[in-house]
């Protein structure tokens, strides 16, 4: 996964175990910052009732994008303006 796929507000799941904070691979998180130019996000994990129970800095490679529609592996992500 590359950092330029990554962007605030994506849905992941984590691809590792992180046992420090009490979060194991597969649980989905979501970015709220973007860190170091890109190079690392900011990500919280909520329960079912939208409470963030942990809020953890970490790098692309730790991290996969949900994505809930099909892609194409050639897709130019979209970009958003307000």
């Amino acid at each position: 996964m590359t950092k330029s796929t990554i962007k605030l507000l994506d849905v992941i799941a984590l691809t590792v175990d992180l046992p420090e904070y009490n979060l194991w691979r597969g649980q989905v998180g979501t970015v709220v910052e973007l860190l170091a130019g890109g190079a690392a996000f900011e990500v919280e994990f909520s329960d079912r009732n939208g409470r963030t129970y942990e809020s953890v800095g970490l790098r692309s490679e730790q991290i996969m994008v949900l994505h809930f529609e099909p892609t194409s592996p050639d897709s130019v992500p979209e970009t958003v303006t307000v």
